[in-house]
Formats: C-alpha cells, structure tokens, sequence
C-alpha cells in the first residue's frame, strides 16, 4: 500500500476521534443538565462531570496556570506524535498514533473552550466506583493499548527471526 493512503488512516483516525469526542460532549451537555445523571443498570451511568486535572482528576488545583500547562504539554506531546506518525511505516501504529492525537485535541479543545474537560462515561461494580471519563480519553487508551501490543508483536517477532 502506497504511504500517502497507509497516512490517510492515521490523519482519518485524528478527525474521527477529534469529531466523535466532541460530538458526544455537544449532544450531553444539550440533554443533560450539570449534575444530572442517567443509570442504565446497576453499571453504568451518564454523568456530567468537569475534570480541571488531566487523568483521574489529578492536578486539578492549580488554576490558570495548570490549565495552559496541561494545554502546552499535550499539544507538546501531539505534535511529537504526529512527528512519529507520518515517519511510522505500520498501519496499526499510525492509526493508533493518531487515536491519541485526535483523543489529546479533543480534551484540549475542551480545556480551552471550558477551563476543563467534560467526563460523562460513569461505569461501577460491586462498590468499586471508576472516575468517569469520555471518549477523547478512550482513544486515547486504545491508541495506547494497540501501539503496547505491536510493540510486543514487534519484539516478538525479532527474537524469533535472530533464532
């Protein structure tokens, strides 16, 4: 497969990413009112949450300051990423890299827009209760998850062949 198209998926997966995340974000926050919730079962609920900190709420107390640095530091570790996107060769890593990237916007638009990114994915179990999180920070652990596993596959794969 020529480059530009094996590129296209990785530029394709940022814009999906980028446009399901806040898509999602418009549609909650136009049906459901700040500090509402909605269960579906005993597991799962939408909440409305704002999340100031980066992953589960962590560093959420430094104001101004924190938000542009979080913002700087994201659209830091983007730009390195897009950097390895467009010299990776592997399909899965391309689009995996730009999982996280459009995921790392899509909270970044946020932090802008807001001061703070919306949460709303709200899952527990048996007393055992998971921050809640949104679809930006989903493609942002897949992306994570399949580059770990072709890192493997890849390690792998040498050890085999130096055999």
């Amino acid at each position: 497969m020529k480059r530009r198209y094996i590129l296209f998926y990785g530029i394709a997966a940022i814009f999906f990413a980028l446009w399901a995340d806040q898509f999602s974000k418009y549609m909650l926050t136009a049906n459901l009112a700040a500090g509402e919730h909605v269960a579906f079962g005993d597991y799962f609920d939408l909440v409305r949450v704002w999340n100031t900190g980066v992953s589960f709420s962590m560093f959420n107390n430094h104001g101004e300051v924190g938000r542009i640095v979080l913002c700087g530091l994201s659209l830091a570790v983007c730009a390195f990423l897009l950097y390895w996107m467009f010299k990776e060769k592997n399909i899965y890593k391309i689009i995996s890299l730009g999982l996280i990237v459009g995921g790392a916007v899509g909270n970044v638009i946020d932090r802008v827009r807001f001061g703070a990114v919306l949460d709303f994915l709200d899952f527990h179990i048996a007393g055992y209760h998971w921050p809640a999180f949104n679809l930006a920070d989903s493609f942002i652990c897949i992306g994570a998850f399949v580059l770990i596993v072709m890192e493997f596959y890849h390690k792998q794969k040498n050890e085999e062949e130096k055999k």
